[in-house]
């Protein structure tokens, strides 16, 4: 079961309690004001027989059922609202002198032909308590759960961390060996044949295996930041993509003839995201095609815009071109794009993104690099 799907159970199950204790607590809540509104009917009646007692009436009984309301706020108003006299209500609230809220009631309390008073009253702070209950609840759920998401994410963080950095590790130890046999062959060639024309073209192969090799090391390490001018990586990463496609796809970066850019940058690292999304370019682009580099700037950052010509991307894929294992392409590991993106976001400090995509019109990335802070 994915990080993804346990998320989406544990909201679900949030969401039911929460639902389930709103109603249980709504329901109490209306049982609760259902016996204040009967004790206060009951109050009522005492205090009406208080105003007309006779000589008979058990006046220490009546009394004492007024005595028993400690609760309930009890307003006696006139029949313009006025408040003659209360019970249980906060002095700041008598200071106006009148019902200005929507209380429960009225009761009526008729004095004589004359004059009628009105008994009003607000829920008691239990109730009031009680209606607060479900957002409390709520609140604490969802504090539960963005702790839970936090950790879940971080975790999950941590587990791509380490396997990024195995999986580039073990690749350049993996590489080593290989690269240093080729390296021998190459040069007991070199000394048989030091005419053949072929063997300086295997040497700078084998160079590109060790640079790949030394590029997947630093994966994971500390990376190493240098104020450098961005335009002769892109142009070293672009004369390498243009020995290696075909005449019918051309690669313009006329926008960054004789401009200088510096940036915070780790040479290898970067020349490896260029060549990533150029050779995506390339492979997005079905026969004839261009790809333009263009580059933009503002105060703090500098921008590299990537666009070809190729098929475009839908809308579906593109919420996805970054997560580690998917790919479109019929061949691949789905690893080249997270990878670039990580090399970019965590390493550099910048951010690679995809700035727009249209079917059958083309796309365009963007990759944003601080400038040094003294520039």
């Amino acid at each position: 079961m994915s990080n993804r799907q346990i998320g989406t159970i544990v909201l679900v199950i949030a969401m039911f309690i929460v639902a389930i204790s709103v109603l249980f607590t709504n329901n109490l809540a209306r049982a609760l004001q259902d016996e204040e509104r009967k004790n206060m009917s009951i109050w009522a009646d005492a205090t009406r027989q208080l105003i007309f007692a006779e000589d008979d009436a058990d006046i220490d009984f009546v009394s004492s059922i007024i005595e028993k309301n400690t609760t309930i706020p009890v307003y006696i108003c006139d029949s313009e609202g006025n408040i003659l006299a209360s019970r249980n209500v906060d002095e700041k609230k008598l200071k106006a002198k009148k019902l200005n809220d929507k209380p429960h009631g009225p009761i009526e309390l008729k004095i004589n032909e004359e004059t009628t008073q009105y008994i009003y009253w607000d829920d008691s702070s239990l109730l009031t308590r009680l209606r607060y209950v479900p957002y409390a609840q709520f609140l604490l759920i969802f504090i539960f759960i963005a702790v839970a998401v936090i950790t879940m994410l971080t975790g999950q963080r941590s587990e791509e961390n380490r396997l990024w950095v195995g999986l580039s590790k073990e690749t350049a130890h993996q590489l080593g060996t290989p690269i240093s046999s080729l390296n021998a062959w190459q040069q007991l060639l070199a000394d048989k044949y030091p005419e053949d024309e072929y063997v300086p073209q295997m040497k700078r192969d084998i160079e590109r295996l060790q640079m790949i090799a030394d590029r997947f090391q630093k994966i994971g390490s500390e990376p190493d930041l240098q104020e450098a001018d961005l335009i002769p990586v892109v142009e070293d990463a672009v004369a390498y993509m243009r020995r290696r496609v075909s005449s019918r796809i051309t690669i313009n970066d006329e926008a960054l003839q004789g401009v200088q850019r510096n940036v915070m940058l780790n040479g290898p690292l970067l020349k490896w995201v260029i060549e990533n999304l150029l050779k995506n370019a390339v492979d997005a682009i079905s026969g004839e095609g261009s790809i333009t580099l263009y580059l933009h700037e503002n105060e703090h950052e500098v921008m590299l815009d990537i666009t070809d010509t190729g098929k475009g991307i839908d809308n579906k894929t593109q919420r996805r071109i970054f997560e580690p294992g998917f790919t479109s392409k019929d061949r691949g590991w789905g690893l080249g794009l997270p990878l670039a993106k990580r090399i970019i976001e965590q390493y550099h400090g910048g951010k690679l993104l995809l700035k727009s995509s249209q079917i059958g019109v083309g796309t365009t990335f963007r990759i944003v690099l601080k400038k040094p802070e003294n520039s």
